[in-house]
């Protein structure tokens, strides 16, 4: 996997926009509305896998553009595909004018003429896919050219390429060979819905929506009303395709209950937490602590007075690993591919 980046931060304020536009040069004609003489800080991360580059991009205000004699000297003609943490994007494209919400991707062609402007200065990311690399996918990707991608299977591939970027300084390099290849499975079964695609795209759906079950967890995790019902709603998943992606784990409520025991495995190693043992069932949703405590003894082989005691002697704990946010299934996703 081939990583790359530039930042502008430590270069004279006065030259900082001038090196960001000539970063992109031969990619995209830049323009600012900031008074460029006051600093331009900006910064650009990119991780090139086998056809498929996913950029992050932090800057100011700015706007870039492919026009027709530009993409004429710069015959560049990948696909494009723009998700913005926070801003909304003006883009023109095929003669249309689109205003893209934040949160919701929208695809381009470097081979056309295109321009995207931005009022605010925030974070995005972008995947640029190679003709070549996605040839098999050529239909399904010019057909969505200047069209946001919005609705649930939008949301979905938002959730998607989010994953991936953040999981891609952790990936060995045999995993990062399979990103390519769950990346196009997973655009072709939202930008098609097809029993076909969704099939090839099992593995990358399953990692994807157990991104979404482990973040509206976190989010409900003090919740007593946490519990199938709210989590589908939570996730917009069904209650057969939550079953079946938590049926490994032992099921929806042992995996909340997972959850909580190793937060609050987590809250008993904090000498800087004072709460009462039955204070933190009560928080974390347990009917009582001898419950509780049972219940935490099964999980780890150690009481939670023992860990709280160990905690204060200053004695090492293991606590179970933290919420990864998705890397680690997305992971899992890519092995089985």
């Amino acid at each position: 996997m081939l990583t790359t980046s530039f930042k502008t931060r430590d270069l004279p304020k006065g030259d900082q926009f001038d090196s960001w536009r000539d970063w992109y040069r031969g990619v995209f004609e830049t323009s600012t509305d900031v008074t460029v003489s006051a600093g331009f800080e900006a910064a650009n991360s990119n991780w090139t896998i086998g056809g498929l580059t996913v950029s992050e991009v932090a800057s100011p205000p700015v706007a870039v553009t492919r026009s027709r004699p530009f993409v004429r000297r710069n015959p560049v003609d990948h696909w494009v595909i723009t998700l913005s943490n926070s801003s909304t994007s003006e883009v023109t494209a095929r003669d249309r004018q689109l205003r893209v919400p934040a949160g919701v991707p929208f695809l381009l062609s470097l081979g056309e003429e295109m321009s995207i402007r931005r009022e605010v200065g925030e974070s995005r990311m972008q995947f640029l896919l190679s003709r070549d690399a996605f040839a098999g996918s050529e239909p399904l990707l010019d057909a969505a050219v200047g069209i946001p991608l919005d609705g649930p299977c939008g949301a979905l591939l938002a959730d998607f390429l989010r994953m991936v970027k953040a999981s891609l300084p952790t990936l060995s390099d045999e995993e990062a060979s399979r990103v390519k290849g769950a990346v196009q499975a997973m655009l072709e079964a939202c930008l098609a819905s097809s029993d076909c695609a969704l099939e090839k795209a099992e593995q990358p759906l399953a990692a994807t929506l157990m991104q979404r079950v482990r973040k509206a967890v976190a989010r409900h995790l003090y919740s007593p009303s946490l519990g199938m019902t709210n989590l589908c709603r939570e996730a917009a998943t069904s209650r057969s395709q939550l079953y079946r992606l938590l049926k490994d784990q032992g099921g929806v409520a042992q995996y909340i209950q997972r959850r909580r025991l190793s937060e609050s495995f987590a809250i008993l190693c904090d000498t800087s937490h004072n709460h009462s043992i039955g204070r933190i069932a009560e928080m974390l949703c347990f009917a009582d602590a001898s419950g509780f405590s049972r219940a935490f003894r099964r999980e780890f082989g150690i009481t939670p007075k023992e860990v709280r005691l160990a905690a204060l002697g200053g004695l090492p704990t293991s606590p179970p690993p933290r919420d990864d946010g998705g890397a680690g299934q997305f992971r899992e996703c890519l092995r089985s591919l």
